[in-house]
C-alpha cells in the first residue's frame, strides 16, 4: 500500500523499533489498547502479542481491509474506520485504554489537545511525532522550543521522551527524525478549555511581552499580572506550570479571557 501525502503517512517498517515502542507501554494481557493510525500494522501485530484487545482507529479507508486481513485469525482484534479528532474513546469499551500510535506530523497539536481532554480514559500513552513536536512537548520554561503545546501537553501529562527513530525505519522515508514520548495523565485541576484560551492569548505573538499580549483578551492585565506576581515584561514561554495556574487563577477572581 503506498503511503499518502495528503495524509502525512509514513509506515513504519523497523522491526526493532516496532518491538521498542510496544514494549514502552508496558501492556499485559489485561489491557486494552488504541492504536491510532496503524497504517500497515507494524506495531499492530506485536500489540495483539502482548495486549488482551487492541483496537486499531484508522481513517484511511484504503487501509482497512488489508488490516482486516492480515489479522483475520487475532480474536483479539478490533479495526474501526475513524477520525481519531471526532473519535469518542468512551464508546469503543469499558474501561481505560492504554494508547499507541505513529501520529501524523500535521496534526500533532489538535490530537494531543483531543487526547487531553479525554484523558479521564486513558491509562498511559506512548506516541511517536516528528523529533521536533517532541521536543515542544517536553520543552522546559525559557528555552526555545517553548510554546502553547508545552503547556497544553504538561498541563495534562507527565511527559517523558523515551528515544528516537531515524528516518530509514519508514517508507518513505521522511526527511525529519522521529522521537518516541510517554504520556501518562494528570488529574484535571482546572477550567481547561478556558485556561488553553489564555494560554493560546498569551503565545498570540511570541516576541511580544506577556502584558502586550494579555492586553487583548484579558480584563485588566497589569492588575491581574501583578496579582500572580508575574512581571508583565516577561514572555510566555518563561513561565512555569504553577506560574500559568497562578495566573489563571488570578484571572478567575479579576475576570475571564474574552
Amino acid at each position: 500500500m503506498k503511503a499518502k501525502r495528503s495524509l502525512g503517512q509514513n509506515f513504519l517498517r523497523d522491526a526493532d523499533a516496532a518491538h521498542r515502542i510496544v514494549d514502552a507501554l508496558d501492556l499485559t494481557e489485561r489491557d486494552a489498547v488504541l492504536e491510532i493510525g496503524p497504517g500497515t500494522g507494524a506495531l499492530t501485530e506485536h500489540l495483539i502479542d502482548a495486549a488482551g484487545r487492541v483496537f486499531a482507529v484508522e481513517f484511511d479507508g484504503d487501509l482497512i481491509e488489508g488490516l482486516k486481513k492480515r489479522f483475520f485469525a487475532a480474536n483479539n482484534f478490533h479495526v474501526v474506520h475513524a477520525d481519531v479528532l471526532e473519535l469518542d474513546i468512551a464508546r469503543i469499551g469499558r474501561g481505560k485504554y492504554k494508547l499507541i500510535g505513529n501520529l501524523p506530523y500535521n496534526i500533532a497539536t489538535p490530537i494531543l489537545r483531543r487526547l487531553a481532554a479525554r484523558r479521564e480514559d486513558i491509562a498511559a500513552m506512548v506516541l511517536m511525532f516528528q523529533r521536533e513536536v517532541v521536543d515542544r512537548i517536553i520543552a522546559a520554561p525559557a528555552t526555545k522550543p517553548r510554546g502553547y503545546l508545552s503547556v497544553l501537553a504538561q498541563n495534562a501529562f507527565e511527559a517523558e521522551r523515551l528515544f528516537d527513530v531515524p528516518p530509514k525505519a519508514f517508507s518513505p522515508a521522511p526527511k525529519v527524525w522521529s522521537s518516541v514520548v510517554r504520556l501518562v495523565p494528570k488529574p484535571r485541576t482546572v477550567d481547561e478549555a478556558a485556561f488553553l484560551r489564555l494560554v493560546s492569548i498569551a503565545f498570540a505573538h511570541k516576541r511580544k511581552t506577556l502584558l502586550n499580549n494579555l492586553k487583548t483578551g484579558v480584563l485588566n492585565a497589569a492588575e491581574t499580572l501583578a496579582a500572580a506576581k508575574i512581571d508583565g515584561s516577561r514572555r510566555a514561554e518563561t513561565l512555569t506550570l504553577a506560574e500559568w495556574h497562578s495566573l489563571f487563577a488570578a484571572i478567575k477572581e479579576a475576570g475571564k479571557p474574552n
